[in-house]
């Protein structure tokens, strides 16, 4: 659970906070705020592509321990989160990227996060809403991995995708929605691999612009991997793929 170090209430002090160049995690709004001083925040949670959610009046509450919120409360994050164009600025011909689409579940999250940084990946990019929070049980199954490796967080992965492959990036998605398996993929040239929720998979609008996709074996009545296993075991071929270079 966040401490209450962690939170920030009242919306003066939120855009304050952004303004100030604070990273926040996610800033709750109470259902049917309005006003112009709300407007003002609202263009910048949009601005800098924050995380946010409308809620009911309780769940503020319950936030801010009754403290005054004036309908909103924000979390702020634990690390600084990158932009994308200060990730491609840094591309080589052996980059490496891992974007994660709908994949909510804290602890895998964390574990995929400690795998990437194990296998040299460049950077972690994921959607602004429908992610995974990196809160304190992400960071600690990380162990450590959160603070060492870059993560950008883009309001749509599809457009994040297209900037990826205007730079020459192969996207490369996990699925079993293909008779291809990730062995059939050369991964020895510029990677953005791509994984998705165990229950949803990878979306099919970013499956239909993917340039490769691959899938794991399945040799048992189990139909699918828990997907930071099944991340580990994609990244793992990418690294066996370029030793041999």
């Amino acid at each position: 659970m966040t401490n209450e170090s962690t939170k920030i209430f009242g919306i003066r002090a939120i855009i304050e906070a952004i303004n100030s160049g604070q990273t926040l995690e996610k800033v709750y709004i109470q259902k049917g705020l309005k006003g112009q001083l709300f407007s003002t925040l609202n263009a910048l949670i949009k601005e800098h592509s924050i995380s946010s959610s409308h809620v009911p009046i309780e769940k503020l509450n319950h936030l801010s321990k009754h403290q005054n919120h004036q309908g909103v409360v924000a979390k702020i994050s634990a690390i600084a989160f990158h932009s994308l164009e200060s990730i491609l600025a840094t591309k080589t011909t052996n980059s490496l990227y891992l974007l994660l689409d709908q994949v909510t579940d804290v602890r895998n999250f964390g574990a995929i996060l400690r795998t990437a940084e194990c296998t040299n990946v460049d950077a972690i990019i994921v959607p602004n809403q429908g992610s995974a929070p990196l809160n304190a049980d992400a960071i600690k199954t990380s162990a450590g991995a959160a603070f060492k490796i870059p993560i950008c967080k883009v309001n749509h992965l599809l457009d994040a995708i297209y900037e990826l492959q205007a730079e020459d990036i192969q996207i490369v998605s996990v699925t079993e929605k293909t008779d291809n398996t990730i062995y059939d993929i050369d991964f020895r040239k510029p990677t953005a691999l791509i994984m998705g929720s165990e229950h949803k998979g990878i979306s099919p609008s970013i499956l239909k612009i993917s340039d490769q996709k691959g899938k794991l074996p399945l040799l048992g009545a189990i139909e699918s991997l828990n997907v930071s296993v099944a991340c580990g075991v994609s990244l793992y071929e990418i690294v066996r793929q370029r030793s041999l270079t």
